[in-house]
Order: C-alpha cells, then structure tokens, then sequence
C-alpha cells in the first residue's frame, strides 16, 4: 500500500492532480445543494480545498501557485470575451444613468472598506478579501492576491482567502435580503410595477414589421438610398409592391413610386417616426400578408462563419447586387437587430436573408451558414490575447508618491485586452467567437482550478484566523454588502421612482451577484431586471476587479 499512501501524502504529478481533482469534484457537488433556493454554487469550491488543506492534504507550492494564476487567468480572459461586446455599449444613452449608480455602489463599498480598515486597524489587504467576498466578486479576490503577491515578491497572506470565504455566504444573501427590505419599506406590488413599465413609452429595442402606403409626394421618384438620407433613423425596406401589382426585393437603388407598398423593418421606438414620413398604414397588406403575395420569395436565416465576413460592415457585402437577396434583421447573442447599412457584422451573426430560393442559397454559401464551424473554439486568439494580457500586466506604470511601480497584473491585463479584442476584434478580421457553452467551460474550469488552488493555500491557517478574530470579518463584509445597497436604492426608489424590477437588476449587476439576479427574475414575469444587469455588469466587473488591486497596492 506505499504506491496509496505517496499518492496522498507525497508530491508528485499524479498526487498534485489527485488532489485538485477531487477538490473540484467535491466543492462542485456541494455547489449544486440549495438551502431555501439558494446555494453557493461554485464558491463550494473553496471550502472544499480549505478542508481539504486542514486535514494534511497540500500541494508543492510551485505547482499550486502555476495552477492558480492559470486558472485565474483563462476565467478572466474568458470573462472579458463574454462582457466585451457589451462593454462600451453600455455607456450609451440610457445605460449610462444606470452604470452611473452601479459606479456609486462600487465606490461606497470601496470606502467602507477603506474606513473598516482605518478604525479598525484591519490590514488593507485582509479588507481586500472581506470586500470580495462580500460582493460576490472571484475575480477580485484574484486580483487582490495577484497584487499583494507582485508586491511582496510572490510572498503570499492566506487572510485575504480566508477573509474573503468568511464574508462570502452572508454576501451572496445580504443583497437578497436588501431587495426584500427595499420591498417592504416602500411597500412594493409586482403587480403595478408590471404595468409601470408597460404604460413606459421608448423603453423597448424590437423590431418591428411595417406595412405602409407611400403617400409621401416628395418621397415619389426617389431611391430608397436618398430617401433614408432624409431621415435620421434606421430601417430596412425589405419589399416593395409597386403600384402595377409587381413585387421586388428592396434596395438602395429601388425607385419609389406614388401608393407604392412597403414592407418597412425597423426599432419599435422609431414606429411613429418611419409610418409619418413615409406615409400611413396599408390597411388592405398588413404585414404578415407578405409572405402570401410573394410566394416566389422565401425568408430564410443564415449564420455568418466564414472569417472573410467576420467584422465587415453589412453594406460592403452587396449582397443585393451580387446575389439578388436582401437582409432584413441581424440576431446577435439573443438581441434582434435592424439590418442597417453600417452595423459591422461578426461570426455567430444570425441573418435573416430575403429572396429566391436560388439566391438565399448563393448567399448562404457566401456568408458560411455552417454552424458545426462555430463549435470548434478559435484557440489562436484565445492564446494570442492571453499572451498580450500578460504582457500587459506586467509592465510596470510608474505612479508619482508610490514606493514600487503598479502593475495592471495577471488578472488586470487579460481582462482588458480580453474587453477590447472582444469589442474590436472583428473590426481587424481577428475571430474572437466562442459559444455560449465553450466560453462557459473555460470559465468554469478556470475559477475551479483557481478556488481549489486558493483554498489549498489558505486551509492550513484557517480555523486559527478565525479563532484569532476573523470572525469581525463576518459583521464587516455585512457592512460593506449593505450599507451602499441601502444608502442608493432607497433614495433612487423615493425620489428617482426608479421601477422596482430596474433597481433590484441594477444592485444584483452591482455587485455580479448571479444568485441575486435568479432570485430577482423569479420575481416578475418581464426582463427589466436581467436587462438592467447586463447594462451595468460588464463596466462593474472591470471596476470590481480594479478595486480590489487597488486596494491592496495603496497598503504600499
């Protein structure tokens, strides 16, 4: 039984795996426990690795702090290509009031942080710890590590792990538990706020399908091309029937004619606008009625996955001129989009393609249409990016006052170039496209590997933190989650009337608790909440994780 008992307690490859292997099993199991709805999920991860390391069982130093930080970053890198496209979307009008107040939580939570700090005499790295957990923010305990470990010359300190698996369960449910006070102060019924926001006018970004008669008479003659420069909206007339009874596939060139019919594609929000100018609703062609009147027509969704296609603007591809067929709609990550002339397409793009049958074909062949290429993961900007974030985070930036230069870190510098390859990637042909799944996996397999490492590392030291004080983390990681959720939500509810379903999506994005915003959907049958998150979790993500650096480099 030696080969057993070295594969347990020694140091070597197959025990190092052993043991990472069966934490993760572990804590994973655990995760998928729910006490009253609600469960810790991955985060049982790192429990799993401090019991682990408090019973004997560890791993070489050098193998663990190799895992950790790789795992660290393939979650981060892979985080960042999720929120990159939605990154600087989000400070567009109407998202930036919301990305405003999240920025306003972030910062109250830091400064409470800081001031627990300062009266208390707690170190700032250990305050680092107790601010992620009580914000529900991994990333930010890696970022915190990964600066307090630049700092000190790959020194480490387990309170900034023990710190953060203290404060994390009653963060994970003090926000839930805000929602609920916020509901019961201002007397909250779901059943008025459904219908607050249904009487909301402008709220909404569908499109919709216009039947219109051209009355117009300064419209009649003119190309669709001349009369779109006339008005400052986007849409796409996808057919017209003209006046002798014929029916064409619209594009930028096609004359206008006096009572012609249009088949208009457009914002919901842009409806009044687009029927005035062009003319008033054709009550005998509704818009359904299309697809009966032009039967030598078909409508047919096609994927864009060839790389040529990849970040060109949809007006480059003349696709009416090349093969007869005209795009009326873009869906892109479950949001429909108006196929306007410079939206910049990207792989995974679902078009909705109108023509002959013949034609769609030719045009599919073109675009790709071939979605078994989108399951392969484009490993080459994956490790591209990596290799850049790296990079990035290890040059130094010299900050006047400061002892030692700054350093973005392993965490800092993948996020960013994570952020922009995935915003502009497409842009310069670089195919940034992972599947929802494949993006999923590397993510769960990256924060896996990470918790296990960090709970392996802190074990050992754990009980004797706690017993020595560590339980004052507990009440300040109660602060820091409650305080700055109750200090905005409630004047923004009292004199911001902001939609209850709104605010509880701002908070649960706030703080990227995920477990906050399933509690908060289950609330109301409509997806302000889960839009409100997703507004302000890509912008909050980054700050979550700045802070937590910051933090522990102002300790300098």
């Amino acid at each position: 039984m030696g080969w057993f008992e070295n594969l347990i307690a020694g140091e070597g490859i197959a025990h190092s795996v052993l043991v990472v292997a069966l934490v993760i099993a572990v804590g994973t199991a655990l995760g998928k426990v729910k006490v009253a709805g609600i469960s810790l999920g991955v985060t049982w991860v790192l429990f799993a690795g401090i019991a682990a390391a408090h019973f004997g069982m560890t791993l070489n130093p050098e193998v663990q702090h190799f895992l950790k930080e790789f795992g660290l970053i393939i979650f981060i890198f892979a985080l960042g290509l999720q929120v990159g496209p939605g990154f600087f979307s989000s400070f567009k009008k109407g998202g930036m009031r919301l990305v405003g107040w999240a920025v306003t939580i972030v910062l109250l939570g830091v400064g409470m942080t800081a001031l627990i700090s300062v009266i208390t005499g707690t170190p700032i790295s250990t305050m680092a710890g107790v601010m992620s957990g009580a914000v529900t923010n991994t990333p930010g305990l890696g970022a915190a590590q990964t600066a307090y470990g630049d700092i000190h010359r790959g020194a480490m300190d387990p309170s900034i792990a023990n710190s953060y698996a203290v404060a994390y369960p009653l963060g994970a449910v003090g926000v839930i538990v805000c929602m609920l006070v916020v509901k019961g102060i201002f007397k909250v019924r779901f059943d008025k706020e459904t219908a607050a926001l249904a009487a909301e006018s402008g709220e909404a970004h569908h499109t919709e399908r216009l039947s219109i008669r051209l009355t117009n008479a300064n419209l009649v003659g003119r190309t669709i091309a001349e009369a779109g420069s006339l008005l400052a909206r986007n849409f796409v007339v996808s057919r017209v029937k003209h006046a002798g009874g014929t029916v064409e596939i619209a594009n930028s060139c096609t004359v206008l004619g006096e009572d012609d019919l249009l088949l208009v594609i457009c914002d919901e929000a842009d409806h009044d606008a687009i029927m005035t100018f062009f003319g008033v609703p054709a009550k005998d062609l509704k818009a359904g009625d299309w697809v009966k009147l032009d039967t030598h027509f078909v409508s047919r969704p096609v994927i864009i996955t060839h790389t040529h296609v990849n970040g060109k603007k949809l007006s480059s591809l003349k696709l009416r001129g090349h093969f007869g067929v005209n795009v009326t709609r873009v869906m892109r990550a479950g949001i429909e989009l108006v196929a306007a002339p410079d939206l910049e397409l990207q792989m995974g793009d679902k078009l909705t393609v109108v023509g002959t049958e013949e034609s769609v074909k030719a045009a599919a062949g073109y675009l790709g249409n071939q979605a078994s290429h989108l399951r392969h993961p484009n490993l080459i900007s994956i490790f591209v990016g990596i290799t850049l974030g790296v990079l990035l985070g290890s040059v130094p930036i010299v900050v006047p006052g400061m002892p030692e230069p700054l350093k973005l870190g392993l965490a800092g510098g993948p996020l960013i170039i994570a952020i922009l390859i995935g915003r502009f990637g497409p842009r310069y042909k670089l195919v940034t496209y992972t599947t929802m799944s494949a993006n999923l996996m590397l993510r769960e397999v990256g924060i896996s590997l990470f918790l296990a490492c960090v709970g392996l590392g802190a074990g050992e030291t754990f009980v004797a933190s706690i017993i020595g004080g560590g339980y004052w983390w507990v009440l300040y990681g109660v602060l820091i989650t409650v305080v700055p959720i109750l200090v905005v939500a409630i004047p923004l509810r009292k004199w911001g009337r902001m939609n209850y379903f709104r605010l509880i999506g701002l908070v649960a994005g706030s703080y990227t608790n995920p477990m906050a915003l399933s509690y908060a959907n289950s609330l109301g049958g409509n997806d302000q909440a889960s839009v409100a998150y997703s507004t302000v979790y890509p912008f909050t993500m980054f700050l979550r994780i700045l802070a937590a650096q910051v933090l522990v480099m102002l300790a300098i």
